[in-house]
């Protein structure tokens, strides 16, 4: 008999075996089944895009690789369980246990993907991006730590053991590693406190600290000065230092001397009347806040009146721009009324010595 004649018997003889038809049959159906499943998944995913609802499109993207991977696990360990019961009795123990562990990586796979997609469909409604981050990352970890433990307990492995042991490594970790731990609680305490958040502006009068919040880790916070260099600063440093948030503030003061000669003292008083209804007309000056003109002293070569107020406005480029209209109009009314505005200056008495008559 030919190599080819023992081929073809072979094959024959495997084709009439009805496990090996059961077993193809299986993986066929497992195919068809995937292939419709991601076809339907698609087109469903393609119609509610168009939709003003996020969440829907983010349940949908994070179902779609985990059930691929489940029919295709589940259609899998049937054939393998069919081939194990004809075979041998003993690999139906570890098949089990295959199949269980891939359920356990299939659930992790999709609450991540699932944590991830709300996440960022939660930014995309306009969710506070500090909070967000922190909620995600807790989820996280929290979501790893028991798909480990329910792993290890799957594996014959003692929890309480690994528990144990990890108490005791934890003391000596947390030895080894006081800065890293100071760091980490330091950014919980940033995601609790919420001093400042992502895209901030803060600064530090103890430390040369000053700039836009980039980023917020667990270890490190990113910072961007203003003159567009990266500032990194371990978490545990914001628990230590004073620190103010000026994109908080409600609004921007402005606080002027302004002095006028000592020839003009006699038009103080109207001067100061008329820059005090200019401020309380003016549309840009929030008028509910605190609004002083006052008559403030006599300096060396000026007598000086101060401006006291503070706009609505908390942008910075737009309070200067404020700023530079009400001192321009300032400046229009010490005009009208005939004064200038005083500059040092200095003044020299000469006696005048008569000569004595001739006797």
């Amino acid at each position: 008999m030919s190599t080819l004649d023992e081929l073809m018997a072979f094959l024959t003889h495997w084709i009439s075996d009805p496990l090996v038809i059961n077993v193809f049959l299986v993986i066929l159906g497992t195919a068809v089944i995937s292939y419709f499943a991601r076809k339907s998944l698609a087109r469903l995913l393609q119609e509610v895009s168009s939709t003003e609802n996020p969440w829907d499109d983010a349940l949908l993207r994070t179902v779609r690789l985990p059930l691929q991977v489940l029919i295709w696990v589940i259609g899998l360990s049937i054939a393998a369980e069919w081939i194990a019961e004809a075979r041998s009795q003993t690999q139906i123990e570890v098949i089990a246990l295959v199949r269980y562990l891939a359920f356990i990586g299939l659930v992790t796979l999709f609450l991540t993907r699932l944590i991830k997609e709300l996440e960022v469909a939660y930014l995309a409604s306009g969710g506070d991006e500090t909070t967000v981050t922190a909620v995600a990352k807790l989820l996280r970890i929290s979501l790893f730590i028991t798909a480990a433990l329910m792993t290890m307990q799957t594996m014959g492995l003692s929890i309480t053991g690994v528990l144990t042991f990890g108490g005791i490594g934890g003391i000596a970790v947390g030895f080894a590693a006081q800065d890293l731990l100071a760091n980490l609680f330091g950014g919980l305490v940033i995601y609790l406190d919420r001093p400042f958040k992502v895209g901030d502006w803060i600064r530090s009068p103890d430390r040369e600290i000053e700039g836009t919040v980039i980023k917020i880790g667990w270890r490190l916070t990113e910072i961007r000065t203003f003159s567009q260099r990266p500032l990194y600063i371990p978490n545990s440093t914001f628990s230590k230092i004073a620190l103010e948030n000026p994109s908080r503030m409600l609004n921007r003061r402005i606080f002027e001397t302004i002095g006028l000669r000592y020839c003009d003292l006699n038009k103080m008083e109207r001067i100061v009347e008329e820059v005090s209804t200019l401020l309380r007309d003016h549309p840009e000056i929030d008028h509910e806040r605190t609004l002083i003109v006052n008559f403030d002293s006599f300096s060396a070569s000026s007598v000086d009146f101060f401006v006291y107020t503070f706009t609505k406005t908390i942008n910075w480029v737009e309070f200067h721009a404020v700023k530079q209209r009400v001192l321009l109009e300032i400046a229009e009314i010490i005009e009208r009324q005939g004064a200038e505005i005083a500059f040092p200056t200095s003044t020299v008495h000469l006696e005048t010595i008569h000569p004595e008559p001739e006797s």
